[in-house]
Parts: structure tokens; C-alpha cells; sequence
């Protein structure tokens, strides 16, 4: 790496040292944690979202479920959750925010905030109150998909175009900082609910909150999961398995707003990262990845992620941001050239799989030879890419015109 490489960059005139936030969640429940990740390197954190009477939080015990990869090693790439938002006193909070604005001056403390969209006293108040407290910025939390809705909040104000952009006013009225607008996946068009969050004010969309999800179903009780006492409730799904969705929220926003964007969803790698900042985030925030393994991941993103702006070429963590969104077009300016599946018989390992995909999920247009060397028909092949994406070995199949 050349040392030429500058990960610093901006949030809404804040100075971030990198582009990685934590997100409200778990490792943001209070500032010893979030003090330790300051201390690891990570730029930000975004609080658990904390709401005025927290003495009516109560939650469940279990309240995770998971999705892992099949075979007797067990890795987990989703996460269901149930919990809901802090369950500390508010007062307690705003010591908290109070501490970290201290002892942290150069890190990104944001405060999530939550009520109902009949409260516009009430969220004045927790924005009020956490920017005297410290906050450089506030998250509207308006995306939650459990428990926090059937109250009137959360997703219950994101899906609804009208109330969010409500809410977002009565925030920004009541701060004298940047209010951040957290968008919920749960709808059919995020850009068109974040449009209406700017043109009411928000110097910020954050996206997305979790996927509303039910993770599947313990056949021998008939209990959905997680399993609380023989029953369960739809929860909020986050991990590698929502990157897609997030993705694409976070392109919808990008191209719908001119205002920063704050990518969040299955990012646990570097890769990961440089794949939401070319589709428009300035910024990400994670979760999941650091629930699973630990603060310590920070070393690996920063350092990654400038090898490889140093290998693109690129000065700055600016530099990369949206370069992907002019190749995000509609479907009927997509190019519409013939291509044929190649195999590269040097790293086939003739397993077959192909075959079978193409037979059955294609235009049997691959066959197997007595030697078991995989052949392709062009003239049956209609260029589809299945065979290329079930290979188990990278490389071997590729679409060539």
C-alpha cells in the first residue's frame, strides 16, 4: 500500500477518522461498550434507541434465532431479533452521551430516539435533551418491524410516507443538529419514503433497519423461533443473508436524495463495505458482524478497505462513493448480445453439477462425455448463467459472447 490512502471523511460536517459507524443496537447499549469501540477505531456509534419511559420495556427470554449454513459446523449468516429498543432510563442515557461527547470529542456520538406519531412533545423533548447532552446528531428511529409498531412506532410511522415525513419535522424543528431518518425495508419503494423525510428536513437517511422476518418454525413443537414459552412473534431479520436488500434500499435512496447516505445491512467485510459506498453511502454502520465477532473486525475493515482504494487507484473513501450507481439502469437499456457458457476444462473438477442445473433448471444445453468432461451445445444454450453460478469452483464456468 502506498500510504497515500486517506480514510478520513465527512458525516453532515462531522469529521470521521473512517466510514465505519456502529449501528443502534446491542454493542451501542451503553458508553462503556460504545467506549470501547472508540477505542478499537471505530469512527461512530448510533445508541440504542432510546425512548422517554423506559420502566414499560420489558423483554423476552430468548430472543434470537438464526440461520446457518447447512452441514454439521454451525455458521450463522442470519440473525432474527425480537428485542426491543433500550430499557435503561433515559436520564441514565443522556449521562451516557454526556460521558462519550467528553471523553471522545473526535468520534461521532448519534442518538437514536423513538415515540409515537401522536407525540410531537415527546420527541421534541428526547431530541432537546440529547443534543444538550452531547449528541452531534439524532437517528429517528421509524423503521423497528417488532413490538415497538404494535405501539404506534417504529415501522408503524416508516411505511407510512405521511407520518415520517411528520415526525421528521417535529425533529428537526426541536434540534439545532443534523436529524438522520432511519428507513425500514418493510415497504415497496425506500426512496420515495426517504424523499419525503428530506423534503421535511432530515440532513440524512440512514438505511436500513432489520427485515421483517419469521426464521422458520421447530418442527417437533410446531413453535415458531425463537421459541418463547410455545410461542413466538414476527422479529426483525439482520446478517449477511439482508446485504441484497440493503443493497438495493440503499441504491433506491441514493438516486432518490441529495443528501448523505448511511449504508446498513449484512456488511461484515470490507468488501462489503466498498459495495454500499459505490452505490451511494458515504458512510456504514454495522451490527450483526461485531455481534458475532467482536469489535475487533475494525483492524480488518480499515485496513482492507484502503488496500483497496490504494489498488483502484483512489485517494479517498470520497472518491468511491456512487461510482456504481450510473451503471444501475432500467431493465429495457440493458444490453441484449447472445452469450454461450464456457468451460475451462483445466479447473473442471467434473462433478456434474452443471449438467444437472441445465437439465433441469435450463435449456439442456450441457451434456457429459464418457470421461465425464462436461460439453456445452451452443446452439441450445440460451446464456442464462445457471451453470456459472452453482460451479462449485470460481472461474471454471464463464458467459462469453
Amino acid at each position: 500500500m502506498s500510504g497515500s490512502v486517506n480514510l478520513s471523511t465527512d458525516y453532515c460536517g462531522f469529521p470521521l477518522i473512517n466510514p465505519f459507524l456502529l449501528a443502534s443496537a446491542p454493542p451501542t447499549a451503553n458508553a462503556e461498550i460504545i467506549g470501547r469501540a472508540f477505542a478499537a477505531g471505530w469512527a461512530g456509534a448510533v445508541t440504542k434507541t432510546l425512548v422517554m419511559d423506559a420502566s414499560s420495556i420489558r423483554n423476552v427470554q430468548p430472543r434470537l434465532a438464526s440461520l446457518s449454513w447447512p452441514g454439521k459446523s454451525r455458521r450463522v449468516y442470519a440473525l432474527e431479533n425480537v428485542e426491543l429498543v433500550t430499557d435503561r432510563l433515559f436520564e441514565d442515557w443522556l449521562k451516557d452521551i454526556n460521558q462519550l461527547a467528553r471523553d471522545y470529542p473526535d468520534r461521532l456520538v448519534i442518538a437514536s430516539v423513538m415515540d409515537d406519531a401522536s407525540h410531537p412533545d415527546g420527541w421534541a423533548t428526547l431530541v432537546k435533551k440529547c443534543v444538550d447532552a452531547g449528541a452531534r446528531m439524532i437517528e429517528i428511529n421509524m423503521s423497528c418491524p417488532h413490538g415497538m409498531p404494535e405501539r404506534g412506532m417504529g415501522q408503524a410511522i416508516g411505511q407510512d410516507a405521511d407520518l415520517a415525513a411528520r415526525v421528521t419535522e417535529w425533529c428537526v424543528k426541536a434540534a439545532s443538529v443534523p436529524v438522520i431518518a432511519k428507513m425500514t425495508p418493510n415497504v415497496t419503494d425506500v426512496g420515495r419514503i426517504a424523499k419525503r423525510c428530506v423534503e421535511a428536513g432530515a440532513a440524512s437517511i440512514s438505511a436500513i433497519n432489520t427485515v421483517s422476518t419469521i426464521m422458520g418454525v421447530d418442527l417437533e413443537t410446531f413453535s415458531p423461533l425463537p421459541n418463547i414459552g410455545g410461542q413466538s412473534t414476527q422479529g426483525g431479520m439482520s446478517g449477511r443473508a439482508i446485504k441484497p436488500i440493503a443493497l438495493r434500499a440503499v441504491a433506491q435512496t441514493a438516486k432518490a436524495v441529495n443528501v448523505p447516505v448511511s449504508g446498513i445491512g449484512g456488511i461484515y467485510t470490507w468488501e462489503d463495505a466498498a459495495e454500499f459506498l459505490l452505490l451511494g453511502a458515504h458512510n456504514v454502520q454495522i451490527c450483526t458482524a461485531v455481534m458475532v465477532q467482536g469489535m475487533g473486525i475494525i483492524g480488518d475493515l480499515t485496513k482492507g478497505l484502503a488496500g483497496y482504494l490504494d489498488r483502484k487507484g483512489l485517494g479517498s473513501v470520497r472518491d468511491l462513493v456512487g461510482l456504481a450507481l450510473p451503471k444501475l439502469v432500467d431493465h429495457y437499456s440493458l444490453a441484449r448480445e447472445t452469450k454461450n457458457a464456457a468451460i475451462d476444462l483445466a479447473l473442471c473438477i467434473q462433478c456434474g453439477q452443471c449438467v444437472v442445473a441445465c437439465r433441469d433448471g435450463g435449456f439442456s444445453a450441457i451434456r457429459l462425455e464418457a470421461d465425464k468432461t462436461p460439453v456445452v451445445d451452443g446452439e441450445k444454450c440460451d446464456g442464462c448463467g445457471l451453470c456459472a453460478q452453482v460451479c462449485p469452483v470460481w472461474g471454471c464456468v464463464q458467459l462469453e459472447a
